[in-house]
């Protein structure tokens, strides 16, 4: 909207007519913030739902088992970090190795949307993820592609593919959306909600006395985790 307003504030000045006056008299962005007109997009709710999850796992097998996807398991392994941990689809596909702890089992993101670094803890799933793809690292990406950037982008192919195979609509942010419904229905603490999801909590007094601690995340973390485990029908295998 910012850059919008500049437009117009410089074409106020620099067009005018044969007259010297100016063609455009009125800058729409003020009018419309003024008379509050802007149309407000609805935010999306969709989720996959709880008894959706085993249909749409079995679907993203089926992708690492299909001969015409090369980076299947990429995809795979891709798609459920995201699930398991509520992370931003480019916090998630920008992970470089030296984030991964496998020691302390943590994940560390640096370059976040709210440019705060964000160490979550891993689950015992997404520990069992990570180590099986540090077996074959073949770059400093844990998920490495040939690109400009060195790690993957957003694959519509496959999530298309998904989608068409097991009837379950959904977009990578979905995912995130998914953990955080999950999270929320378990009723955990709403601080420890905020944390898992890196929200800022700017209105909050009482967090600004807490210091951030992995590990009391590691419960809940671990908590979505089962959930979604259980749903899926999975055993503990990667």
């Amino acid at each position: 909207m910012r850059v919008l307003r500049a437009i117009f504030n410089y074409a106020l000045y620099e067009y005018q007519d044969g007259n010297g006056h100016p063609i455009i008299t009125i800058n729409l962005v003020k009018y419309l913030s003024h008379t509050r007109a802007w149309y407000r997009v609805d935010r999306k709710q969709t989720v996959i739902k709880p008894h959706q999850l085993a249909d749409w796992y079995k679907t993203v097998i089926i992708l690492v088992e299909t001969d015409n996807y090369r980076n299947a398991l990429l995809w795979h392994d891709y798609f459920l970090l995201l699930l398991f941990t509520g992370m931003r689809k480019m916090e998630a596909a920008s992970l470089r190795w030296e984030d991964i702890d496998l020691k302390s089992k943590t994940i560390t993101l640096q370059d976040t949307k709210n440019h705060e670094i964000h160490t979550l803890p891993m689950s015992d799933f997404v520990y069992e993820l990570m180590e099986r793809r540090s077996w074959n690292k073949t770059s400093e990406f844990v998920f490495p592609a040939e690109s400009k950037t060195g790690y993957i982008y957003e694959p519509k192919k496959a999530v298309n593919r998904v989608v068409e195979l097991s009837g379950v609509p959904f977009t990578l942010h979905d995912l995130r959306r998914t953990f955080a419904t999950v999270a929320d229905s378990l009723d955990l603490p709403a601080y420890a909600l905020k944390r898992l999801l890196n929200h800022k909590m700017n209105n909050d007094v009482t967090a600004g006395y807490i210091m951030k601690d992995v590990e009391r995340l590691r419960k809940p973390m671990q908590q979505v985790a089962n959930f979604i485990y259980q749903h899926m029908n999975l055993s503990q295998t990667v």
